[in-house]
């Protein structure tokens, strides 16, 4: 038997309600399970006391027993700092733009520094003649 620290949904409509429940993974989500370990309330702010109460003792005899939390649930439990946090998946590079929009973008920013060197250095030529020609008066 396979067991799974989940969440059980609960609550009105647009007003969610989690259980913190261990529960066989083939029982469905809201269905039976065998442990109720805390919940979850994620209507109310953040650094509210019952935003998230948990069991420690519980769940940690349940992950000793070789009990799964879920994706979301270990983030909870890594909050708590009763299971070390999660590390975010890496980023596949479907996000950033293919290889001729990337060359557009590198050319883009080439012609933008050699604009922005030529007006610096006409910036700095008058100054130069200026100086020169104030000295020779």
């Amino acid at each position: 038997m396979s067991l799974k620290i989940r969440l059980s949904r609960g609550g009105a409509k647009k007003r969610p309600f989690y259980r913190i429940v261990l529960a066989d993974s083939r029982s469905p989500r809201d269905g039976r399970f065998l442990e109720r370990l805390g919940s979850y309330n994620p209507m109310v702010p953040q650094d509210h006391a019952d935003r998230v109460i948990l069991k420690d003792e519980r769940i940690k005899h349940w992950l000793g027993q070789g009990a799964q939390p879920t994706d979301r649930v270990r983030k909870i439990l890594g909050i708590a700092g009763i299971v070390e946090m999660p590390t975010p998946p890496t980023q596949t590079k479907k996000n950033q733009p293919k290889a001729k929009a990337q060359e557009r973008l590198r050319e883009q920013q080439e012609k933008a520094a050699a604009a922005a060197a030529a007006a610096e250095e006409a910036a700095a030529a008058p100054a130069e003649g200026e100086g020169e020609g104030a000295s020779a008066e």
